[in-house]
């Protein structure tokens, strides 16, 4: 029923000719987030860089004189709602771009729409494997699980002289999964054992069962593959269950929210990103303080995520002429976005291909340094 109703869709598309469905001297670009729910702890704030990001770009004139409009829609960090919300974007409002969803999950529901459509679709979020496989319109400038993993270990190995480990994932979710299958290959290529293996299913808010089998192995810290909530709590616990070990866990880590829960319970814990609130290039400084002032709160790996890639964006654009055929504005855009080099609040940023595979033209993946940070007095910071 799905591929019959996305076929008619894009039949009927095709036979309609396509102009650019904004007002003269506007591009549209879609924002497709979870904007309510449990994810938007993620979402909101990319939007918010997204927001910052195009406010200043339209104040210095647009993009060749062009207006940038972003269509924020809410898919709620739900699959469903990620396809409903691309086919809107697509067809309906007629963007020249989506960016988007929040969860890697969502994306491998909906990229493939977007790869059928001949429409960019660009993550700010996704850092699972296979997201850049699923088509040539795919970029995203999250950097892959799979690049910063282990970088991420080899520092925690080494700043707390880590002999074994214990693991513990959610096995229902692609990026939790995608994150212990990293970690896992991660930690046999570091020669480093693992004690013992637990799983948990996203939702959960008891795991204490696991905690204390992880307890009776006494491993010097635990590996853990989650979204920040589930992994505030599995902090949580642990601490009260006298777990002392440090955590090192992956992406999902990097919210504010997991601070909100396990507060000081989360100190020690160290996770891998592009980001560094701190760093001291002019870029990110402007950022974040323009951000702070916008907001009333300091960003986020994500909202830098967010603001950077409207930029990223805005480069390629700049680059096209605009003829107002949506078709051939779409495919001069993704034709464009490979060759740009920006400096960002993450820092340097350029693309790369990602690995072709047998038979399925790839899209393009993030090319940047990953830092490790470690939480200390509510926050992570650099660590050293």
């Amino acid at each position: 029923m799905e591929k019959r109703f996305l076929g008619a869709v894009l039949g009927a598309a095709a036979a309609l000719t396509l102009t650019t469905a904004a007002n003269a001297g506007e591009v549209k670009f879609g924002l497709a987030e979870a904007l309510t729910g449990p994810i938007a702890k993620y979402g909101v704030p990319i939007k918010n860089g997204f927001t910052l990001a195009a406010d200043e770009i339209n104040a210095k004139g647009g993009v060749n004189g062009n207006t940038i409009v972003l269509v924020a829609e809410d898919e709620q960090g739900k699959k469903e709602e990620a396809i409903n919300v691309f086919k809107k974007l697509i067809f309906q409002d007629r963007v020249l771009a989506i960016f988007g969803p929040t969860l890697s999950n969502s994306a491998f529901a909906a990229d493939p729409i977007a790869n059928q459509a001949k429409v960019v679709v660009f993550a700010t979020s996704n850092t699972a494997s296979g997201i850049t496989d699923m088509g040539p319109w795919t970029f995203r400038n999250s950097i892959m699980e799979a690049d910063v993993l282990p970088v991420t270990l080899r520092e925690a190995v080494k700043k707390f002289k880590i002999k074994k480990v214990a693991v513990l994932y959610g096995n229902d979710d692609a990026f939790t999964k995608g994150g212990y299958d990293v970690f896992k290959a991660a930690l046999e290529a570091q020669k480093i054992p693992v004690t013992d293996t637990q799983t948990f299913a996203k939702g959960d808010v008891d795991f204490r069962a696991q905690l204390t089998k992880i307890k009776a192995q006494s491993p010097d810290a635990i590996v853990c593959s989650a979204l920040a909530e589930e992994a505030a709590n599995i902090i949580l616990q642990a601490r009260n269950l006298g777990i002392t070990a440090p955590f090192i866990g992956g992406n999902g880590f990097n919210s504010a929210k997991l601070f909100e829960i396990a507060k000081a319970a989360a100190d020690n814990t160290v996770m891998g990103g592009p980001w560094a609130a701190e760093s001291a290039n002019a870029k990110n400084k402007a950022f974040v303080a323009n951000y702070t002032k916008k907001y009333g709160s300091e960003p986020d790996q994500f909202a830098a995520q967010g603001y950077d890639a409207l930029y990223i964006m805005a480069a390629a654009l700049k680059a096209v002429k605009l003829s107002g055929d949506l078709e051939k504005d779409r495919l001069a855009l993704r034709d464009a976005l490979p060759s740009v080099k920006i400096e960002g609040a993450t820092g340097p940023f350029e693309f790369r291909r990602a690995p072709a595979k047998a038979g399925v033209e790839t899209g393009y993946d993030a090319q940047q340094t990953a830092h490790v940070f470690i939480a200390k007095d509510g926050k992570f910071v650099l660590m050293k």
